[in-house]
């Protein structure tokens, strides 16, 4: 279980220029925007305009912070993201932009590279302790709201608000919150053959 602190994420300019980026995980360890397999990063948005294009690479967004933003991807009927409304996955290379409802937002972005991996991304209140069974090649957990302790095979880590734990391998985590909290639940796997 690899843990990473909130205070440690690598802030960087959007691909496009339009903004600043926080990277939380990539993989391979030190991949480019460019070459990555998967990346979790977290955007604020200040401003309406369009998303940066990622060739061959599927996304899913959250939104983490704020009102919300109104996205329009090519080929779809726009959708209101908010923080109550579910993950939306969407191809990173088709044309979106986004309108913000009333001033700025933080987003979470999951995105992995189409036909070699395939990901999930679930918000969850934890109230009491929930094991989610590992089928994944690997498990992310994001503390989005309070603090959880978690349990694995690999051992036992604390996550404060804003810190991520990435598990490697097909093992079942049990998630405890220490108050209230909020997870997103993140899964990358191959696709099946």
């Amino acid at each position: 279980m690899k843990i990473l602190r909130a205070e440690n994420y690598k802030r960087m300019p959007w691909k496009n220029g339009g903004g600043e980026t926080v990277e939380i995980a990539i993989f391979p360890e030190n991949a480019s925007l460019g070459d990555f397999d998967w990346r979790v990063s977290m955007a604020t948005v200040a401003s309406d305009g369009p998303f940066s294009s990622f060739p061959g690479i599927d996304r899913t967004l959250s939104i983490l912070q704020g009102k919300g933003m109104r996205l329009t991807i090519e080929g779809r009927e726009p959708a209101l993201m908010t923080g109550e409304t579910a993950p939306l996955p969407f191809p990173a290379d088709v044309a979106t932009s986004a309108t913000l409802v009333d001033g700025p937002i933080v987003d979470l972005n999951v995105m992995t590279r189409r036909g070699k991996l395939m990901h999930t991304v679930q918000r969850l209140t934890i109230g009491h302790p929930q094991t989610v069974d590992g089928t994944a090649d690997t498990t992310i957990v994001l503390c989005h709201g309070g603090a959880v302790r978690l349990a694995a095979a690999e051992g036992q880590a604390d996550l404060a608000t804003g810190d991520t734990a990435i598990l490697k391998g097909s093992a079942s985590v049990t998630i405890e919150p220490t108050t209230s909290a909020v997870v997103f639940l993140i899964t990358i796997d191959r696709p099946a053959a």
